[in-house]
């Protein structure tokens, strides 16, 4: 279960049409303008000091974020990234849900030497934890255990590492065997 917090709204307009009645419309401009710089910047400690600094998320150290993430525009502050992730290509990370009747917001954790693969999407409330790896693609709506493969939508466990193992960042976990190099299956 995701871990977020619930805001009913007012009247027969939607949230989203009530947005600035949640947040500043010149936060928004701001940081969309800084996460636009951030998506095409090719140099990643360039990247991080604007999350750090300029969007206060918490951001570990040597992590990478690949070209074209989306990070939450209004809420970017309740995003927490631990050390040595690799948050791959074109993912979105989302703090905030606008709904019909309410709008939700919720911090999301993502826990240290975590791949997530390209074009995901991380939904509000989530806590992703250390060594855990997300395969590409994948909408991420529940929370997911240390050193656990998940994939796909709806996200579904994959594989678990050992326990006794998830200090080890070269440990390949495998789902399938390896094609064979002599016969090419």
């Amino acid at each position: 279960m995701r871990k977020v917090e619930r805001y009913p709204v007012e009247g027969n307009r939607n949230a989203l049409r009530q947005i600035y009645k949640t947040v500043s419309p010149w936060k928004g401009v701001r940081n969309f303008v800084f996460i636009q710089i951030s998506r095409y910047c090719p140099i990643l400690e360039m990247k991080n000091w604007i999350y750090r600094h300029l969007l206060r998320m918490e951001v570990g150290q040597d992590t990478a974020f690949g070209l074209m993430v989306m990070v939450d525009v209004f809420f970017p502050e309740r995003i927490k990234i631990g050390k040595n992730t690799v948050i791959g290509y074109n993912t979105t990370i989302l703090a905030h849900e606008y709904l019909i009747r309410e709008y939700r917001l919720g911090d999301v954790v993502i826990g240290d030497e975590v791949m997530i693969g390209a074009n995901s999407t991380i939904l509000p409330g989530v806590t992703i934890g250390d060594g855990a790896i997300v395969a590409a693609g994948s909408v991420v709506h529940k929370d997911v255990a240390a050193g656990t493969f998940v994939g796909g939508n709806p996200l579904r466990v994959l594989s678990r590492k050992n326990p006794e193992m998830l200090g080890n960042v070269n440990d390949v976990i495998l789902t399938e065997p390896l094609p064979d190099p002599e016969t090419k299956r």
